[in-house]
């Protein structure tokens, strides 16, 4: 069993969010979902950016690490595209983690300033040809950590794990969560 702290994409805490939650709990393992977004879902990917802009990135990011403070440190850190923001960041720089997943989004680890944390297991998942997934900076990040994985599906859809969303791919999303289910096993 491992304890996840899993964060929403720029379209809120959507059903598919949830869903994907359920899918790991069913599983064994212990999942938080915090609403970086008090309650707000938008059906557009543009307004759930714009809402997030309005709000104000950094703050959407500090929202997520203050999620983070009343549990353990023991934890893997998730995030779906605009989650990955504070889920990296606390599985870069919260003492005690055990690992990170992150769909839809990488981002340089100097962002936050401070190395990748020798022997912290990531694992990325995104499209090939997603222009907001950063495949670029998912396949950097795999050579220059050790315990790192990139899974880069064929397309060019963005939420393609959220089936809520137009963008859902039923056969890629069912090898992410077959991925992501085996790797916190490993880390369990």
């Amino acid at each position: 069993m491992t304890e996840v702290l899993l964060f929403h994409h720029a379209q809120g805490l959507t059903a598919g969010c949830l869903a994907f939650a359920d899918t790991l709990r069913a599983a064994g393992h212990v999942v938080h979902t915090p609403d970086l977004y008090d309650g707000n879902t938008f059906a557009e990917l543009d307004a759930g950016i714009a809402y997030a802009s309005g709000v104000g990135f950094d703050t959407i990011r500090k929202r997520g690490v203050i999620a983070a403070e009343a549990l353990p440190d023991a934890l893997v850190y998730a995030g779906f595209s605009l989650g990955a923001m504070p889920a990296q960041q606390l599985a870069q720089s919260r003492p005690g983690a055990k690992g990170a997943l992150l769909m839809h989004a990488a981002i340089p680890p100097a962002e936050f300033g401070s190395p990748w944390p020798p022997g912290l297991p990531l694992q990325i998942h995104t499209m090939t040809d997603d222009e907001l997934g950063d495949a670029d900076v998912a396949s950097e990040l795999a050579t220059s950590i050790d315990e790192a994985e990139v899974f880069l599906y064929p397309g060019d859809k963005h939420l393609f794990t959220d089936n809520s969303l137009a963008a859902y791919d039923a056969d890629a999303a069912a090898l992410v969560e077959e991925r992501a289910l085996a790797f916190l096993d490993r880390i369990g």
